[in-house]
């Protein structure tokens, strides 16, 4: 079993976020990178108190997500809002009115699309319910599916501090669901490595 990692101090973790906004940088405006670093503080101030399987600030997570959507996704500035943003709903007390009123509409609908929806009862599991509710809104905007998309790939990049059952319960379903979606969307390098980080 993989020991937990070293503590991340907060110069770490604000390292980390910096090298988003490094990569934004040149195709942003300063309007959009100053909503960009309010999208990571409001989502290191409600993740605060969390911590991921490796030990980890949770706050670790949402800013890999948002690296993976700037840097290796080339995406804009609302996407790496709704990065940064994407566990805020489902896992803290703000809610999707709170993102909207503090950065409008369009991060709102991101961050809406790939929130896992509390239900009593899923129409299917809660990951394929999920996942169906963000096939439904791809005529209206493929943004959504990129962000889960990376979400997962950190996840997967991350995988050895789950248990052997969920790590087999996430590859097949990376198999699946995930990979195909890459391929489709023409994203072959994403594709391939979650077929490796599964297969593995």
């Amino acid at each position: 079993m993989s020991t937990l990692v070293p503590h991340i101090s907060e110069e770490e973790i604000w390292q980390r976020a910096e090298a988003v906004f490094s990569a934004m940088e040149a195709r942003s405006t300063l309007e959009e990178m100053d909503m960009m670093r309010r999208a990571y503080q409001l989502a290191h101030d409600a993740h605060a108190n969390q911590k991921r399987k490796t030990g980890e600030p949770y706050i670790i997570h949402p800013i890999a997500v948002a690296l993976i959507v700037a840097e290796e996704m080339n995406l804009g500035a609302a996407p790496v809002c709704a990065a940064f943003l994407h566990d805020v709903v489902e896992d803290t007390p703000y809610t999707e009115d709170d993102i909207r009123e503090r950065f409008g509409d369009d991060v709102a609908f991101l961050v809406r699309v790939v929130t896992k929806q509390k239900k009593a009862r899923y129409d299917m599991t809660a990951q394929l319910d999920n996942f169906k509710k963000m096939l439904d809104s791809m005529h209206y905007d493929v943004r959504a599916i990129l962000i889960k998309l990376a979400d997962r790939l950190h996840n997967m990049r991350t995988m050895e501090f789950m248990t052997p059952a969920k790590q087999k319960e996430k590859s097949r379903e990376t198999m699946d669901i995930y990979a195909p979606i890459a391929q489709r969307l023409g994203i072959s390098k994403i594709k391939t490595e979650l077929d490796d980080l599964s297969l593995k």
